[in-house]
Parts: structure tokens; C-alpha cells; sequence
């Protein structure tokens, strides 16, 4: 008999996905977050803390938390939105009541990457598909990369396509018509709008003038990362992929900058997730510069607009 799904005093907001890795919840969530922080709804974000390895379960998450206990992700989330913004649990329903307790003033919760997570109550529930991958060959793991069966988009309140620029949108509203709840669909895009000197500070908003760089990058989805790359008009000269969530060591900091500069770029180029777990070291081992793309969101207005009318009416 499944487990009941254990409701708490605050609506929930779930960010999730069918498939493994790459259709960029965490920006979205990150984005979210801070729009309805704005909007009337101070919230805390939930996650598992993919990664993390720590001895205190459910944990609180600060800018100055060490990414191998509390995940990457997580603190890269915090170092955006400052203190008492984001808690890691193993179990979402113990963070759950963690963060209300721990902060009383919020109004909503963020569940990060939640749609398997069915132990914990949802109001709202957000399935992501990638515009351009979609649902791939269709096939479940390990013949594809669906976590679960499509069937299950019908738990979905709403279908938010990332990439939605690039997405064939008659394709994927047949395919939502087909699995999905017949809530509605919302187009939104990422968008590379600055590089960040790792080292240094230095911030070169898009578009800008910049030598050839390399790129590498831990993502479940690296290819995606290099498409964003040559969207904003970044040229590239070679890329060197890691698994998700790998921890670099600055030997492998070094053999990418010497690959680097054998294809004459003057510069490195990685994702913000990818640099929370620099130190000096990592730094230091690159002849050449580090550069962290940074990342937003734009046209989600109508997909933040619907989620506060929905919570309105609840």
C-alpha cells in the first residue's frame, strides 16, 4: 500500500522532471524563489542535497556552507539568496517542517527537483521538459533517460518547456495533450548574460568582446551548457565534459587549462554549479583565466503570474 503523502502548514511548490539531469531546474527554481519572494510569498527552498555527505540531516544552508556536505547546488543557491533561504534533507518532509520552524515568516516551500518525491504533499506541481532533448527515445532508464513512465506527466499541474525558444511547440503539445493533466504550457529560455573572472571578480556583461575560450562543465546535460555558450555569442574552441555533480581536483583544473591552450583559447569557461567548489588551489592551477557563466531566466513573467493566481485561489 503506498505511503500517505505527508502534508505541512505551508502550500508546497515542486520542481521536477521525468528525465535524468539537465533541464535546468535549479535556475528555474532559483528564479522562482526570488519572484515570489518579491511578490507577496517570502518562501524556503527544499532539496535532497544531491552529493552532499553530512552528518546533520535535515541541514541548514548558508553562503558560507561547504558544497561536499550540503551539495553544490544548494550552496550555489544560497550564495544568491543569503541566509535561512534553502535546507538539505534526505527526507523532504523533515526539512519541510525544519524550515518552517526555522523560519516562520515564509508563505510557501520550493521543493528542488520533487516530482519522484511523492512522500511529501504538493499544491502546485511543475513537470520541466527540455525544449530541444524532449523526452528523448521515450524509454525508461537505463534503455533512455525517463526516470519514470510519461504517463506520469498527468500528475502535473502545469508543463514548463525550458529552451522554449528552440522547442518544436506543436510536438510537445501533442505529446502534453497525450500524458498530461491539460494544464497549461509555459514557454521560458536561459540566457548567458555575463562572465565572471573566478579569480578576480571581474564581471563582462553580454555582449562583449572576448577571445576564444574553453569549456568545461559537471552537468547531467553538458551539451546544453555549450549550446548557451554559442547562444550568447561566446565562441568556443574545445570542451571537456565531467559527470554530474563531479568534484574537480586542481590536477584536472591543470589538464584542462593545458588542453585549453593547445587549442589557443585564452580562457576557461564553466557553469556557476561547477565553480561553488573552487578554492586558491583550483585557481592557481590554470595558466589562464577562469571564467563562470552566469545564468538567468527570462520569459517566465506569465509562468510566475499563474503560480500566485494559483496559490490565490487555494
Amino acid at each position: 500500500m503506498p505511503q500517505r503523502a505527508e502534508r505541512v502548514s505551508l502550500p508546497v511548490l515542486s520542481v521536477g522532471n521525468l528525465s535524468v539531469g539537465g533541464t535546468g531546474k535549479t535556475p528555474l527554481t532559483l528564479y522562482l524563489a526570488q519572484t515570489l519572494n518579491k511578490t507577496g510569498y517570502p518562501n524556503v527552498i527544499i532539496s535532497r542535497g544531491y552529493g552532499g555527505r553530512r552528518e546533520i540531516d535535515p541541514m541548514d544552508v548558508e553562503p558560507e556552507s561547504n558544497p561536499y556536505e550540503a551539495g553544490d547546488e544548494p550552496v550555489m543557491i544560497a550564495r544568491k539568496l543569503g541566509a535561512n533561504r534553502i535546507i538539505v534533507g534526505r527526507r523532504r518532509a523533515a526539512a519541510a517542517l525544519r524550515a518552517i520552524s526555522r523560519v516562520p515568516e515564509s508563505k510557501l516551500l520550493i521543493l528542488d527537483d520533487g516530482f519522484q518525491h511523492r512522500a511529501l504533499h504538493r499544491d502546485i506541481d511543475l513537470l520541466l521538459l527540455d525544449g530541444v532533448r524532449a523526452w528523448g527515445n521515450g524509454k525508461l532508464l537505463p534503455l533512455g533517460n525517463l526516470r519514470e513512465p510519461m504517463s506520469s506527466a498527468g500528475r502535473a499541474h502545469a508543463l514548463v518547456v525550458t529552451r522554449g525558444s528552440r522547442a518544436q511547440k506543436e510536438k510537445i503539445e501533442a505529446w502534453w495533450s497525450l500524458y498530461g493533466s491539460g494544464g497549461p504550457v509555459f514557454y521560458v529560455d536561459f540566457r548567458i548574460s555575463a562572465l565572471r573572472n573566478a579569480a578576480t571578480g571581474e564581471r563582462l556583461s553580454l555582449p562583449a568582446r572576448h577571445g576564444p575560450l574553453f569549456a568545461f562543465c559537471a552537468l547531467g546535460h553538458p551539451q546544453a551548457f555549450y549550446a548557451d555558450l554559442l547562444v550568447a555569442g561566446l565562441t568556443w574552441l574545445g570542451a571537456k565534459s565531467f559527470r554530474d555533480h563531479q568534484s574537480l581536483n586542481p590536477a584536472q583544473i591543470s589538464d584542462v587549462a593545458s588542453l585549453a591552450v593547445n587549442t589557443g583559447a585564452v580562457g576557461l569557461v564553466c557553469t556557476e554549479k561547477d565553480a561553488v567548489k573552487f578554492n586558491a588551489c583550483h585557481l592557481a592551477a590554470s595558466d589562464i583565466p577562469i571564467w563562470i557563466a552566469e545564468q538567468e531566466v527570462i520569459n517566465a513573467e506569465n509562468l510566475a503570474k499563474w503560480i500566485i493566481e494559483f496559490l490565490t485561489r487555494a
